[in-house]
């Protein structure tokens, strides 16, 4: 069961590295997304993209994972307002599936899961 929640670690990390990797290849997916009462839309893609790739990094390194598992967490909490807002104005991301924005926001719930499990230390 270890090695299975290892594997899933290293599959959860390089999912926020390449998410963070895409906020500067295309930036004008992120953009329309930034709920319009939150300030610097530019500033804010690319500082949740940095620390998108440096938490998905610091994932793997055993030292840091836990440290990097519960900022991981803030930054699902920080992001949920644009993901709501994306939800609520499909009309903003017409190549998307309505079905698939909301569907969005319960897979947030399980992504902050996925990173509670990686905020405890590991019981041999």
């Amino acid at each position: 069961m270890k090695r299975f929640k290892q594997v899933l670690k290293y599959l959860f990390g390089l999912m926020f590295i390449l998410a963070g990797i895409n906020h500067f290849l295309k930036p004008e997916f992120y953009l329309p997304m930034m709920p319009p009462y939150i300030p610097y839309h530019e500033l804010m893609v690319i500082l949740s993209g940095i620390a998108e790739i440096v938490l998905g990094l610091l994932l793997f390194i055993p030292r840091f994972s836990r440290l990097a598992a519960w900022g991981l967490i803030a930054l699902l909490i920080a992001v949920f307002p644009a993901n709501l807002h994306m939800a609520l104005h499909p009309e903003q991301f017409p190549d998307v599936p309505q079905l698939g924005l909301w569907f969005r926001l319960p897979i947030q719930g399980v992504m902050l899961w996925w990173a509670w499990l990686y905020t405890r230390k590991d019981r041999n």
